[in-house]
């Protein structure tokens, strides 16, 4: 067994990862969710939160915004925070810009998972194509959605309607590679044979 364990800052990206990851991992990788207050009280406490993690066969990713930042800055951050803190492994991701550009990225999850008609066809528009270069994807989706979409309701929703495959959310899809690859990479490392 693996215990996924995210470090995650806001309520909304785990209510979307409890809906995505079922589909991604077999029964025997159990996720774990530690939700801060926000970006600041995420990287105020990351440190000691990985230090004093016990569990054994965990492995463990953090999940941020981006926001109105540079993504690159922030990431090598968050790297150096993990490898302070004893962790060089640790999958750092960044939501360019926010979680709902993932939303946006597969507007027939959306419409789906809202039970609204007619958001597919926006997919192919300009604007949609690309949806990690949207400055506020939240404000996006709440127009398109004209107020239905909520934040954590509508992760919830969402989250086991979202593609694997065929979201354009290049930041998504690096979320889901790089999340198979650390469990595979880590399931590996179980299997190999221990020195005599």
């Amino acid at each position: 067994m693996i215990t996924l364990v995210f470090f995650l800052e806001e309520p909304s990206a785990k209510a979307m990862l409890e809906g995505l990851l079922p589909r991604l991992f077999p029964a025997d990788v159990v996720p774990r969710f530690v939700v801060f207050e926000g970006k600041q009280d995420l990287e105020k406490q990351i440190e000691r939160r990985l230090r004093g993690w016990l569990l054994p066969n965990s492995v463990f990713v953090v999940l941020r915004d981006q926001d109105a930042g540079p993504c690159g800055p922030i990431k090598k951050r968050l790297v150096a925070m993990c490898q302070a803190a004893g962790h060089p492994e640790v999958l750092v991701r960044i939501a360019c810009r926010e979680l709902e550009s993932f939303y946006l990225g597969d507007l027939g999850a959306v419409e789906r998972a809202l039970e609204l008609d007619g958001l597919e066809k926006h997919s192919a528009t300009r604007k949609f194509r690309d949806p990690d270069r949207l400055s506020r994807p939240s404000d996006e989706l709440k127009q398109l959605t004209k107020g239905s979409y909520q934040k954590l309701s509508g992760s919830r929703a969402i989250g086991p309607e979202l593609s694997l495959s065929t979201n354009r959310s290049h930041s998504f899809k690096v979320l889901v590679t790089g999340l198979r690859r650390v469990v595979e990479r880590h399931q590996a490392q179980q299997l190999r044979p221990s020195a005599p």
